[in-house]
């Protein structure tokens, strides 16, 4: 196997690239991003970095033209942001990278895409790939993710798209960090009644459900998989149980979420009509700290033989360690 992997030093790209060098059956792996990470990089005689645009296409053509097998975890995700932006590296990077797969035969594309696209601002329980979609996305990131299946799905190239769920563990450096600065910048409050249940996923389980993605056989191809640790738990003690390891302590004063949801509405018209900048609070943001979440992963059960076998606590363990030794010096 001759693999391209995208966002390669990203967080769930380099805990994929850690999996992947340990496979007897791949040879190669061209690994690319924007920019070199420290913390997400790593060394072996099995990789090769290659730093470049997605949007480029002759870059990407050149990428695909070493490899058979593609991942692509490159993205922009974020909940706020101008549309050109999200568009670009979502979704003209598929099309140039699907683009670039046809007179070369790739024999495994495997695309990371988000559970975002299912949000609609509602408690939302055991959620199936085959639900509806909402009629409008929550923001451009999930838009973008949504029209970036859609290329894939219309393609002629053997295809597994999984959609993860809130990814922890070593290496994050977004959804708990973020957490942890609003906190100590005194900007986290529980919103709504704090009971909401979701599902949290361990990096190190998405890597397992890729890996097996690669190896998945022909009627496990051209479907859409959710993955998540399987064990719905409730939000806000799983982020206190992060605070509390780090010596801090939440403060059980509760915001209603109606309130809030007023908030960043009228925070994200103030953003949209003067700078543009990120408000302090979005609707999807406050959405996801306040909303129940959950997804049925029984299909990739069945199909991929996926079995979540990182818990939630070791997960969270496993990035506190790892912050505490990284992002706290």
């Amino acid at each position: 196997m001759k693999i391209l992997l995208t966002g390669a030093t990203g967080f769930l790209g380099f805990r994929t690239l850690e999996k992947l060098v340990e496979l007897p059956q791949v040879s190669k792996i061209i690994a690319t991003g924007r920019v070199l990470k420290k913390l997400h990089t790593i060394s072996h005689p099995k990789v090769k970095y290659i730093l470049g645009d997605l949007t480029d296409q002759l870059f990407v053509q050149q990428l695909v033209n070493q490899v058979n097998y593609i991942i692509h975890a490159a993205a922009l995700s974020s909940p706020w942001g101008e549309y050109k932006d999200f568009e670009a590296a979502n979704l003209t990077s598929q099309i140039n990278l699907v683009q670039a797969c046809k007179n070369i035969e790739i024999k495994k594309y495997v695309f990371i895409s988000t559970p975002s696209l299912y949000f609609d601002s509602t408690d939302r329980f055991n959620i199936k790939e085959s639900d509806p979609l909402p009629s409008k996305f929550i923001n451009a990131y999930a838009e973008t993710k949504r029209l970036a299946e859609i290329e894939l799905e219309k393609s002629s190239i053997p295809y597994i798209i999984l959609r993860p769920r809130a990814l922890t563990g070593r290496g994050d450096t977004v959804i708990m960090p973020r957490l942890i600065r609003a906190f100590n910048e005194g900007k986290l409050k529980i919103i709504g009644n704090g009971e909401n249940i979701v599902d949290l996923t361990s990096v190190a389980n998405v890597a397992d459900a890729i890996i097996l993605s690669i190896d998945a056989p022909e009627n496990a191809c051209n479907e859409i998989y959710n993955i998540s640790n399987g064990e719905p738990v409730n939000l806000w003690e799983k982020i206190n149980m992060v605070l509390q390891l780090l010596n801090k302590n939440i403060s059980d004063k509760k915001a209603p979420y109606f309130i809030v949801n007023i908030l960043a509405h009228l925070l994200e018209f103030k953003a949209k009509i003067s700078n543009g900048n990120e408000p302090a609070l979005t609707v999807y943001s406050a959405g996801t700290l306040a909303k129940s979440f959950t997804m049925d992963i029984s299909k990739a059960n069945l199909l991929l033989d996926y079995k979540p076998k990182v818990s939630t606590d070791e997960a969270i363990h496993e990035f506190i360690k790892w912050y505490k030794e990284n992002e706290e010096n």
